[in-house]
């Protein structure tokens, strides 16, 4: 990184900033209260809203949220008449999942390889800790700009909405003239790069009942339905041949405009074993940025160890539907719940909850916070232009603040390389990634208030 003030501060406050992802990181701050003590995402939330204050942020609160989580809002005052910029990440985190899986334990930011393991540590805590880097550089070559809002949310991985309708409720609190989302990555290590499209998503609980109570499979086995047998089929339908995602009514033949994503690098980014094809057909870009995908998260029927012979009455699954710029959500939804109607077989009952929904963002790149981005994220990535890619992962609360700030600009960057491996286990975060990240931000602020 080329030498400028600004950079050779965020580069001694690296140290401070490992100790604070490391504490943030022990949180086991997972949104879902059957899985995680509550205690754990207030610890974290608090801890949030602790930093700000020793930040100087001013009218800091824990916001209660309709879906019972806390997002964390804090108000840092710029000069008089100057613009006001929204910073957006969320403190909560996926699932560990599973556990004897991480090579070191998932809620201990673990140093290795030169990156720093843990869960969040990427996704977003990390996001969080940026903002703070950049916010502290400036004031110590000069000042912050601009008045800065920051919002941390408590339950953005679990798509239950709770700050969307928080900032529905309360539009005036995160009003800004720019936005930007600490919730994205680059495309790889090293090349700079800003999200300019999301695809929204969907989740459903699918149900299938067929008898009253599960039998013996010697004795009612090859007349009586099966439930679980009635649920495989029907998720299979939602897949052709190829694998890409057939739901009625859907279209599937998007294309993507921008970043090419290299058939190889993709495999090699998403650790597909020898062998084993890829799904769906097209460019790469264009099956995971811009066309629906459908994955099917959970099955609940009886596990191997244990297994009883016996034809099974009901059988559930947790279907995600991710849905691309263009599309709307609702009416994606309804097609899927049509489709699951539809094609379960043998009239068995079939019934479905809806668990979550986000709607797909586009962002307008033509705007002068994306010139004053590119600008800034050429000095802190010497010898890069910035780059446009979409994000097949989806941020509801983005077209939430679209619809409520409609004159706002929008950008999306982050730490979710992917390398990152975020949802995954052994997620991590590249320390030089948040290094010239924050440095990107911070050049960023100052360009924008200067525009």
């Amino acid at each position: 990184m080329s030498s400028n003030p600004v950079a050779e501060t965020v580069a001694s406050l690296m140290p401070r900033a490992r100790a604070e992802l490391t504490e943030l990181v022990a949180f086991k701050s997972v949104a879902d209260f059957e899985q995680f003590p509550k205690s754990e995402s207030e610890g974290a939330a608090n801890w949030v809203a602790d930093a700000l204050r020793t930040d100087g942020f001013q009218d800091v609160a824990l916001l209660d949220t309709p879906d019972g989580t806390q997002s964390v809002y804090g108000y840092l005052p710029g000069p008089e008449g100057a613009k006001t910029v929204l910073l957006y990440a969320h403190y909560d985190v996926q699932p560990p999942l599973d556990e004897a899986g991480w090579v070191s334990p998932p809620f201990e930011l673990t140093e290795r390889d030169g990156r720093w393991y843990g869960r969040g540590a990427a996704d977003c805590k990390g996001g969080f800790i940026m903002h703070l880097l950049a916010l502290r550089a400036l004031k110590a070559n000069g000042g912050v700009p601009v008045n800065v809002k920051v919002i941390a949310e408590g339950s953005e991985e679990m798509g239950t909405g709770g700050l969307e309708r928080y900032a529905e409720e309360h539009p005036e609190l995160l009003a800004a003239d720019t936005i930007v989302i600490g919730d994205a990555g680059n495309f790889r290590v090293g090349l700079p790069t800003v999200t300019s499209t999301l695809r929204g998503m969907t989740m459903l609980r699918l149900k299938v009942d067929t008898l009253e109570g599960n039998l013996h499979s010697g004795q009612f086995g090859g007349a009586a339905p099966d439930a679980l047998g009635a649920l495989i089929r029907v998720l299979d339908s939602l897949r052709a041949e190829d694998g890409s995602t057939t739901v009625d009514g859907l279209t599937d033949e998007t294309s993507w405009d921008g970043l090419v994503y290299d058939e190889e690098q993709f495999r090699k980014d998403a650790k597909v074993l020898d062998g084993v094809e890829l799904i769906g057909s097209g460019p790469v870009a264009d099956r995971i940025w811009a066309r629906p995908a459908v994955t099917v998260l959970g099955i609940d029927c009886p596990p191997v160890v244990g297994a009883t012979p016996s034809v099974q009455a009901s059988a559930r699954a947790l279907v995600s539907l991710r849905v691309p710029p263009g599309v709307d959500a609702a009416a994606a939804t309804k097609l899927l719940e049509a489709h699951l109607a539809a094609h379960t077989p043998w009239g068995a009952r079939v019934s479905t909850e809806q668990i979550g929904q986000g709607q797909p963002f586009r962002a307008d790149t033509t705007s002068p916070a994306y010139a004053a981005m590119a600008e800034a994220m050429a000095v802190a990535y010497p010898g890069q232009e910035m780059q446009y890619a979409g994000q097949g992962g989806s941020i509801p609360l983005c077209n939430t603040l679209a619809s409520l700030y409609p004159q706002a600009e929008i950008l999306l960057i982050g730490l979710s390389e992917p390398e990152a491996q975020i949802h995954a286990v052994n997620e991590s975060v590249s320390p030089e990634e948040l290094e010239r990240l924050s440095v990107t931000e911070a050049l960023f602020l100052r360009n924008y208030a200067a525009s």
